[in-house]
């Protein structure tokens, strides 16, 4: 299989039920040791604020992992984005995923605040202005963003974030590699020189990656689809997605186009660590 060491990391989402909450924390504790890097999200029109703070904060000091939250730009003003950043540097954090962010669900469209941004490109440079030493992530999309009209027009927006400052970037899911490569290729081409990493779906069902590749645009290859369909429970279902989500990992890390692999968990650890324990035996 050849050597394969490209780093993992993982996303959670803060939860909002005590059900939830011992999830993401049995979740937390099963893969402590297998992953130093973490995200957290924050919710649609920053609806997860405080949750986000909270468990961002668990998950660094009861974990010990480099957390990584996540900051929008919707519903808030340039002073309120300012005190929450400040907030996590006051508490250690280094890094920080940067996002527009999605309206909440009762919203038709993406809103911007009277004295806020309507870019992330807008925040990344606010961050790198007001907070230097943090790292900045942004997200890049393989198959372009729902509501940009081309590929080479969303990828060159992803420029304006990384000329603004971002570090890195996170891509989102994606279930064809060929998308990724061309992805890739194509920010080479236009000038982009950041790392970018990898966003994996280990797919849990097949409502799931349709729902998935609905919200952000993705592709649902027809094998994969079928797989999950004629799984015969949701066990087996979560395994057809995992096998999935690990083919496609060993090919990107074997081509080398990739500067990392950062898996949409759910806070769910079973294909995480099923995951790393199969790219582990590659080594």
């Amino acid at each position: 299989m050849g050597d394969i060491k490209t780093e993992i990391s993982v996303e959670f989402f803060p939860p909002k039920t005590s059900t939830g909450a011992a999830q993401i924390l049995a979740c937390a504790e099963k893969i402590k040791n297998h992953v130093s890097l973490v995200s957290i999200t924050y919710g649609a029109g920053g609806t997860t604020r405080e949750l986000t703070q909270n468990y961002a904060n668990i998950l660094k000091d009861e974990y010990a992992f480099n957390v990584m939250p996540h900051i929008t730009c919707v519903g808030h003003s340039q002073s309120e984005l300012k005190s929450i950043i400040q907030n996590f540097v006051d508490k250690g954090f280094k890094r920080i995923m940067a996002l527009r962010g999605d309206p909440p669900k009762d919203a038709p469209s993406f809103v911007v605040h009277e004295n806020g941004f309507a870019h992330a490109s807008d925040l990344i440079a606010f961050i790198k202005t007001h907070f230097p030493t943090l790292e900045i992530y942004c997200a890049g999309y393989p198959e372009k963003h729902p509501e940009s009209a081309s590929l080479e027009d969303d990828i060159m927006y992803l420029k304006k974030k990384c000329d603004a400052g971002a570090d890195y970037i996170i891509s989102q899911l994606f279930f064809e590699n060929e998308k990724f490569f061309d992805f890739v290729k194509k920010c080479r081409e236009a000038g982009i020189t950041k790392k970018i990493i990898a966003g994996i779906l280990p797919a849990l069902s097949a409502e799931q990656a349709q729902n998935f590749c609905k919200m952000c645009g993705a592709s649902l290859p027809q094998k994969l689809l079928e797989n999950l369909q004629n799984a015969k429970d949701a066990n087996s279902a979560r395994q057809e997605g995992t096998k999935w989500a690990l083919n496609q990992i060993q090919e990107l890390s074997l081509s080398q186009k990739t500067d990392g692999i950062h898996l949409y968990i759910l806070n769910r650890y079973e294909s995480a660590l099923e995951i790393i324990a199969s790219l582990s035996t590659c080594k």
